[in-house]
């Protein structure tokens, strides 16, 4: 069942969007050489109960922490740790912010100190994917429009298109429909209709995109040990087009 919001409620998840957004700037002058994804993970808890909003991801199914730390070939859902981040690596945090009641999502990439060519081209080719993918979510295209955007954007880059997570749409609860995937052909799936607030979330690999899974049961890695980035917003379907809800 798809859930529509309200102008009200979309205001609400607006406000948790702004405190992640704020989160995710302050995240980006800690990371450099050395920092932990375990320091950056205490910090987001802390921030967030300061600001008297909670990490829905901790206790999600079991999942411990408040962010995901995922670093170089390490898709998604990656546990924070205790281990220094070294010059050159890649690491997405994501988070999921609760205020009252309500919900907001962003991923972001960044880099550690100074990177190769390679890594930078994966993290400007995953941004701009994601930002061609809200440029389809209006009113009246399909979630298709969506995914054709992001894949055949990426592949022209010569890179590839996680298939094994998606995006969602989202509001009281993290996971709503319909999904999102960032693949697929264009004038298919859902219609956009107003009052939808959806997450569009691509992950994008250098090599393969095929997965496997840590025996930790959440940590998702390439299955051949390229690199992998992710870029996210949650953003609201309106008449006068997306108002991403989580924007820096």
């Amino acid at each position: 069942m798809i859930i529509l919001k309200t102008p009200e409620q979309i205001e609400k998840m607006k406000k948790a969007g702004e405190i992640l957004a704020d989160c995710h700037r302050h995240i980006a002058t800690m990371i450099k050489p050395g920092v932990t994804t375990m320091e950056i993970d205490q910090f987001v808890e802390g921030f967030l109960a300061e600001r008297g909003a909670h990490p829905e991801q901790k206790g999600y199914h079991g999942y411990p922490f408040a962010t995901c730390a995922s670093v170089n070939d390490v898709i998604c859902h990656g546990f924070p740790n205790n281990e220094p981040l070294k010059d050159g690596d890649i690491v997405t945090i994501d988070m999921v912010v609760k205020l009252d009641g309500w919900l907001a999502d962003s991923a972001w990439s960044y880099p550690v100190g100074n990177i190769s060519e390679e890594a930078q081209h994966l993290l400007d080719v995953t941004k701009k994917s994601l930002y061609l993918g809200i440029e389809q979510a209006v009113v009246g295209n399909r979630i298709g429009d969506i995914s054709h955007a992001i894949q055949s954007y990426a592949e022209s880059e010569n890179l590839s298109v996680v298939r094994h997570f998606v995006g969602h749409a989202i509001g009281e609860n993290m996971h709503e429909e319909p999904q999102v995937p960032h693949y697929g052909p264009p004038h298919r799936g859902t219609r956009l209709k107003e009052g939808m607030v959806i997450t569009i979330e691509p992950m994008l690999n250098i090599g393969t995109y095929k997965c496997k899974i840590d025996a930790d049961g959440w940590t998702a890695r390439t299955m051949d040990g390229k690199w992998s980035a992710q870029y996210e917003h949650t953003l609201a379907i309106t008449k006068d087009g997306p108002v991403i809800l989580t924007e820096q």
